[in-house]
């Protein structure tokens, strides 16, 4: 449920314009984020009946304040306490003392040593892909990099078989993320797409269909001791792809996009490939893949002088947060690799900010260290496509040409 009325003194935002879902706010949300961050503290977006924060410092605080904004009510705009989910809930929507065993099974498997262990395997495969692509000179940076580099080496570290994994792992990806955002005609689309590989994944993510050495496997082992059970198990599987993949690919791209739109950013790269962490994390703040889910509040609060009843539904724009000007100064809006861009809410905060982050984190230092080594320059030569999403942001298609070291 939703407030029916917006609080007052709220502003109310009405029409396309105000819209952040129509194709133009997608395409570009930045004005729109601009107006809802100078209009208050929150604003009210009326098709919707939500309660909307665009701030920094406003949407960190929800995110830490787990007891009172609640994710096992759902990420997305239904309020699962009432109403039943299209799939079984994961570790995004769970709460304390659901969600502790399950984070610490993730956490387990995805350690410093265990994410170290798979350097060597990402960078054998990122050496052959950027020799390929330096012989091509020109190719698409979502299909030929973005998407093709962690189906291969993460699909390869879970354990997943690889027959199937381009055709089912993206699509399954991109309806999963609808459900955090309205039910319309895109989600649908997705939705519609989607759906038949929701089987593939969840019959992949079973005990029996994983390698023994992968991370999957190892996730299994918390259920042999009784830590999580054999549903949750599965769960977090399908967790990990999302984690290590989906987000994954819509990361690599901005980050590409980014710097090829930004030559003096690549030249700095390239004399420092050290760089790369720092280019990655300005690039998640820059172009976050992940731009909005929901809350729920659980008990009737006040919030920045706001009312707030219990069952509402809160809006949170990640997106718009990592470009607050009120926080990031007032070169918000500007991609400098240099910026220490730590802190942003990329990958959310508090309990539920993403487990996985180390390993997306492993695949696109080790891929863009690659990259920065033996790439002189790196261009636009053709529009992008941007790629529509109601949750992800993102591009469909990058046409690039790079000139080799």
């Amino acid at each position: 449920m939703s407030l029916s009325t917006p609080p007052q003194t709220i502003p109310v935002l009405s029409g396309l314009q105000d819209d952040p879902y129509t194709d133009e706010n997608l395409t570009n949300p930045y004005p729109l984020f601009e107006r809802m961050r100078a209009a208050g503290p929150a604003v009210w977006l009326e098709k919707y009946g939500v309660l909307a924060f665009a701030g920094f410092e406003e949407c960190k605080e929800i995110l830490e304040d787990y007891r009172t904004f609640i994710s096992s009510a759902g990420v997305g705009p239904k309020n699962l306490h009432h109403e039943p989910a299209w799939r079984p809930q994961g570790i995004l929507e769970s709460d304390p003392p659901v969600h502790g065993p399950m984070r610490a099974a993730m956490a387990g498997v995805i350690s410093p040593r265990g994410v170290r262990s798979l350097r060597a395997r990402f960078e054998e495969f990122a050496e052959e892909l950027v020799d390929s692509l330096i012989e091509r000179e020109t190719f698409d940076g979502v299909t030929d990099l973005a998407e093709l580099f962690p189906i291969r080496v993460f699909g390869d570290a879970v354990g997943i078989p690889r027959e199937g994994r381009e055709a089912n792992l993206l699509p399954h990806g991109a309806v999963n993320f609808s459900s955090f955002g309205p039910d319309d005609e895109r989600s649908r689309e997705f939705f519609e797409k989607g759906e038949p590989t929701h089987r593939w994944v969840m019959d992949n993510c079973a005990r029996e269909s994983l390698s023994p050495d992968g991370l999957g496997a190892q996730i299994w082992e918390f259920a042999d001791r009784g830590e999580i059970t054999s549903e949750q198990a599965a769960l977090l599987v399908r967790a990990m792809l999302s984690a290590g993949l989906d987000t994954t690919v819509f990361s690599i791209g901005n980050t590409l996009q980014a710097l090829a739109a930004h030559p003096k950013q690549w030249a700095g790269l390239h004399a420092n490939p050290r760089l790369a962490k720092f280019a990655i994390d300005e690039a998640l703040r820059y172009e976050s893949p992940f731009q909005s889910f929901f809350r729920t509040v659980a008990t009737e609060t006040v919030f920045r002088g706001i009312p707030l009843a219990a069952g509402a539904k809160v809006l949170l724009f990640m997106g718009s947060a990592n470009r607050d000007v009120a926080h990031w100064g007032a070169t918000a809006n500007e991609f400098m690799i240099d910026r220490n861009a730590g802190g942003h809410l990329a990958f959310g905060m508090g309990i539920h900010q993403c487990v996985g982050q180390p390993i997306s984190r492993l695949e696109m230092d080790v891929l863009f260290t690659a990259m920065a080594k033996r790439i002189k320059a790196i261009e636009l030569v053709g529009a992008p496509l941007p790629y529509l999403h109601n949750t992800l942001r993102g591009w469909r298609s990058l046409p690039l040409r790079i000139k080799a070291a």
